[in-house]
């Protein structure tokens, strides 16, 4: 067992001063190493709340290792990303779906490190609340949350692996893990259960609150979007359970997280997919400067949709991430980012798939171009050539310096949020919010024209499905959603299908719209197993990964199909 122990020094008293190591997130040599020995000195680490802290901040160190991996695996596997002329035949692999066991990506000892730091902080978080070490407030907030890392990282290894083993407490030798006659395997199903009923019954559900000693900021960063959210969680478990009342209720709390305590825009604005632009174009919307002239295209670090992925944790930044850890150059963990997909300063080992570019240009701006400019203008570019995917390599390039390879783990975002909700709306029956979400925004779908809004422009339906999206003159109106645009209405795209459509077909498209905003962020495998599943319809997945390799003339697609065909064959070896 690898854990984390916490040296007695003085910069421990100040969890302020030890923030100033968080870049490396649990790598923090001066107040944090690993031992060799696989032993945890619970009683000279876990002495007071900074020691607590200390321990979480190196569970999130551990945790960022993983970053590498869940995008490869999320993406590589799917439809989205494909190998170049670089890529290793591990990689060649995963994209056709013939692992074998020597492949480096497909070995879970990396995942259960961090679950079973995870389960030795919760086993002496029991303790020093007995002790009476921490308050209940400071237990409740501090266990929740590394609870819920242990969730979300036994959600992924259901998903890559189909059947795991659910362990709990701290074990002394990792390679135990491998011994199903002490740790059995359970499927899918069982494991999405057993999370739902933990996860659910957790205490605490929210964020740390303000006042907490993890909420600081150092050097420009902000702590409080590197940790987990909790509401997110519990809504993704949901979907996958299938209770969609349930995950619609946790993503709708999200969506009302905006604290009327910040600034009117801001509030206005967070988490709700404005499609309000200033008169500078800080914002994140698809637009031009003349439209519609291409090549004026809204397109910089700190304008415009793809600014979200190259501006710093400015106001509205903080409108649209809802779960991002920053990878710093002067601190490990190093970006992986980088050397993975960069031409120019990497080794270019995955690029977009034909597929994902023809998904992209099938759509049509509601100006008149023909194609969806997230993908071919903002989330890759043509590099000599070659199509480069370009959201982990804006903050890098804008740096200039080759030493300088800050970024981000892209983990939860609006975009994200919403089409989760829609995903759950939908399949409650709720096909004309679902609309609203995925399009262009509940003014344009829950109005009929008139001049008096007082009763338009809203659902009229009880939580998680009520939304006022008033905005009038005559009276006056600017209620809390009147600055929806929906999904496609940021991306200044014409709407898909129609209010009346049917469950299935409102849920293809949103389906599609995550492929389309969400592309390589490591979203894209976790969403089409979770609808052929759902639907019992294994050629819904199969047929993708078939399009994109028969594209690309891999000889292979058609015997990959048939594999995938099989639900069985979704699944990585559980090989150690």
């Amino acid at each position: 067992m690898t854990t984390i122990k916490i040296k007695t020094t003085k910069s421990i008293v100040s969890i302020v001063s030890a923030m100033t190591l968080l870049f490396s997130l649990g790598s923090c040599q001066d107040y944090l190493d690993v031992q060799p020995e696989d032993k945890l000195s619970g009683d000279q680490v876990y002495r007071n709340v900074y020691d607590a802290d200390a321990a979480v901040l190196g569970i999130y160190g551990k945790f960022m290792g993983l970053a590498e991996k869940y995008v490869i695996l999320n993406e590589m596997r799917a439809d989205l990303m494909t190998t170049t002329v670089n890529s290793s035949p591990y990689l060649k692999q995963l994209s056709e779906h013939n692992e074998t066991a020597e492949n480096p990506y497909i070995n879970p000892r990396q995942f259960y490190e961090v679950i079973n730091n995870c389960n030795d902080a919760l086993k002496n978080f029991d303790i020093m609340l007995a002790d009476k070490k921490f308050t209940q407030s400071q237990y409740d907030q501090r266990y929740a949350d590394v609870a819920c890392i242990r969730s979300w990282i036994y959600l992924q290894l259901g998903i890559q692996y189909g059947n795991v083993p659910y362990i709990t407490e701290p074990i002394e030798s990792l390679d135990d893990v491998k011994n199903i006659n002490k740790y059995p395997r359970i499927p899918l199903t069982q494991l999405v259960d057993k999370l739902v009923t933990f996860t659910e019954g957790l205490t605490y559900k929210k964020q740390y609150e303000l006042g907490s000693s993890l909420v600081v900021t150092v050097d420009g960063y902000n702590t409080a979007k590197f940790f987990i959210n909790k509401e997110c969680l519990l809504g993704d478990l949901e979907l996958w359970k299938g209770d969609y009342l349930k995950a619609a209720s946790h993503y709708k709390t999200v969506l009302e997280t905006a604290s009327t305590s910040v600034n009117q825009t801001e509030y206005l604005e967070s988490y709700r997919i404005s499609s309000f632009a200033g008169s500078s174009n800080n914002d994140l919307l698809v637009a031009y400067s003349r439209s519609p002239e291409p090549s004026t295209l809204i397109d910089t670090d700190t304008r415009g949709w793809r600014s979200m992925f190259s501006r710093t944790r400015d106001a509205v930044w903080n409108t649209e991430w809802i779960w991002s850890l920053p990878f710093d150059s002067k601190f490990a963990p190093a970006n992986p980012f980088i050397a993975f997909f960069s031409k120019t300063s990497g080794n270019y080992l995955a690029k977009p798939s034909q597929r994902a570019m023809d998904l992209w240009n099938s759509n049509t701006q509601s100006n008149g171009i023909p194609y969806d400019a997230r993908g071919t203008k903002l989330t890759y570019k043509m590099v000599g050539g070659d199509p480069v995917i370009m959201k982990y390599l804006y903050k890098f390039e804008a740096a200039a310096d080759q030493f300088k390879k800050d970024g981000d783990w892209y983990l939860y975002r609006a975009e994200k949020l919403h089409l989760r909700y829609a995903e759950a709306a939908n399949r409650d029956n709720q096909q004309k919010i679902a609309f609203a979400i995925l399009n262009r925004g509940f003014r344009s779908v829950y109005s009929t024209g008139a001049t008096n809004v007082t009763n338009e422009q809203q659902t009229f339906l009880p939580f998680p499905y009520d939304f006022d999206a008033r905005m009038g003159e005559t009276p006056y109106y600017r209620a809390p959603w009147h600055r929806n645009g929906g999904v496609r209405g940021r991306a200044n795209l014409l709407a898909v299908g129609a209010i009346g459509d049917n469950m299935i077909t409102t849920e293809n498209n949103i389906i599609d719209e995550a492929a389309l905003t969400l592309a390589y962020e490591g979203n894209r495998w976790e969403d089409l197993v979770r609808i052929a599943r759902r639907r019992n319809d294994p050629a819904f997945l199969a047929d993708k990964i078939y399009d994109k390799l028969n594209k690309e003339g891999n000889a292979e697609a058609t015997t990959v199909r048939a594999k995938l065909m099989n639900p069985s064959n979704w699944y990585l070896p559980f090989t150690w």
